[in-house]
């Protein structure tokens, strides 16, 4: 690529949790290698992460969705759908942001990641999502209006970029297969911040890798912190949460962080025997990059990550068990039985690389 074709590229991933945050690693290691010029646009925490995982990395400010999952059984989904006023009037004012954030910057591209007010109608602008069918669990009606809703806010960007391989059922489904595409749609291949699977001898630890919004986060925490006290092996426990405090009397078996990002993270689930996490997609991706076992525990509430559990274990790639109720010793014996190996995504991770590159040679 030539010298003076280099761009200046915006990218922005949602705050729901780590996983849009991490899966954007990558892309913006390959831009950089590249010879692109990247900002990074989060919120404290999402920086915090992005300035720990890429050295000198230009970053700014953009407030987040701030979601939270509803607390009590059986009304998770209702207090998911009570925030969808405010969720419009939060793309209302990150769009509003962009404009300001425009002068500032100056790019030449902006990458959204599932955020849908950060289309620019002069600048190129791709969002990344690979929900493209809608999962409400609230009936057709409010799936179909919802769906509308959806793809009218894609249609505002230049591209679709959808981070899965385009023959189905791909790694999530019919989340990203689906009849109709909207117009400018392309499947990108898998993405991981992790590099190809190696071969590990002396596996020695069960991972709990968590994350995801509050309450639901904590309250599985406490859940599997009092399982795990009668654990028979090794416990490396990622709380998923800069707010986490380690709890107190912890048995000497549980290793217990707040956060782990980084090298050290990718060690401590290259050498997990199993991995017991939630089914987030940017999860599952790294989980399939690494071939590694895990026990997925769908948020309460959260569709998509039922959807994906659920399809997953049709199809004999992981187990799910939930969070309600949870038997976490009987549900690792269960996972233990699964192959974790996944060869048919293998050649997978690399396919951004052309789409993003093409697209960024027709930016003027």
């Amino acid at each position: 690529m030539p010298k003076n074709n280099f761009k200046r590229v915006l990218i922005a991933p949602l705050d729901w949790g780590l996983g849009h945050t991490a899966r954007c690693v990558p892309i913006i290691d390959w831009l950089r290698l590249s010879g692109h010029q990247v900002v990074f646009a989060g919120n404290e925490w999402q920086r915090a992460f992005i300035d720990s995982s890429i050295e000198g990395i230009e970053t700014i400010h953009i407030d987040g969705y701030d979601v939270r999952y509803g607390a009590v059984k059986g009304w998770e989904k209702a207090a998911l759908m009570v925030q969808i006023p405010r969720l419009r009037q939060t793309i209302k004012r990150e769009h509003t942001w962009l404009q300001k954030a425009v002068a500032e910057v100056r790019p030449d591209a902006i990458i959204s990641d599932n955020r849908y007010g950060l289309y620019h109608h002069t600048i190129p602008s791709a969002i990344i999502t690979h929900q493209l069918q809608v999962q409400t669990g609230a009936g057709d009606l409010v799936t179909r209006a919802l769906q509308k809703a959806h793809y009218r806010y894609l249609q505002q960007f230049g591209t679709i970029w959808v981070p899965d391989v385009a023959n189905a059922p791909g790694l999530a489904g019919a989340l990203s297969h689906c009849k109709t595409l909207p117009a400018h749609t392309a499947y990108i291949g898998l993405l991981s911040r992790f590099d190809a699977p190696v071969t590990i001898t002396g596996s020695d630890h069960l991972l709990v890798l968590l994350s995801g919004p509050e309450p639901q986060r904590t309250m599985l925490a406490d859940a599997l912190l009092q399982q795990l006290h009668h654990h028979s092996g090794k416990v490396v426990f990622v709380a998923g949460s800069y707010a986490a405090a380690p709890p107190s009397h912890l048995p000497a078996h549980i290793q217990y962080h707040a956060t782990a990002t980084g090298r050290g993270l990718e060690v401590l689930i290259r050498n997990a025997k199993i991995v017991v996490c939630r089914s987030g997609y940017s999860t599952l991706m790294d989980l399939v990059r690494l071939h590694k076992k895990a026990l997925l525990i769908p948020t309460p509430g959260q569709t998509e990550q039922a959807y994906l559990a659920k399809s997953l274990q049709e199809r004999s790639l992981f187990p799910y068990a939930l969070q309600h109720g949870l038997n976490l010793e009987h549900e690792l014996a269960r996972a233990a039985k699964f192959s974790g190996q996944f060869p048919e995504f293998d050649d997978t991770f690399h396919l951004f690389e052309p789409v993003i590159g093409d697209w960024l040679d027709k930016t003027q």
